[in-house]
């Protein structure tokens, strides 16, 4: 650490705060990239599988400054799938629950990221 004299101990003050809030915005950045990346993995493991196409479309994505995870090739049925449906004729067709658990691990893993980058 270096001596500063009480006059340019403001512009040290905010020079050092200025490096930490560098070093914690991409911090940030990186979490949410890994954590995105992550949950489309999992995913892709863990949905079902009938015929495959579902299970590979899941991928991350930058949206503006968000990571967001989708299925690509068959977005439209991942609520028909993760909440259930009535069928044609009468009756329902099960929940498949998939999306919640990773859901909730992608939060998890971002919020200890997180607190990782900030405690340095």
């Amino acid at each position: 650490m270096s001596r500063v004299d009480i006059d340019g101990l403001s512009d040290a003050i905010t020079q050092a705060l200025q490096e930490f809030t560098t070093e914690v915005e991409d911090g940030l950045e990186k979490a949410k990239e890994k954590a995105a990346k992550d949950g489309a993995k999992t995913l892709r493991a863990s949905s079902p599988k009938r015929y495959g196409n579902y299970a590979k479309g899941w991928t991350a994505k930058l949206e503006g400054k968000a990571w967001v995870i989708h299925n690509a090739k068959r977005g439209q049925i991942t609520h028909l799938l993760e909440k259930g449906h009535a069928k044609r004729g009468g009756g329902r067709v099960p929940a498949r629950v998939h999306i919640a658990p990773v859901e909730e691990q992608a939060i998890k893993q971002f919020e200890d990221e997180v607190k990782k980058v900030i405690r340095g």
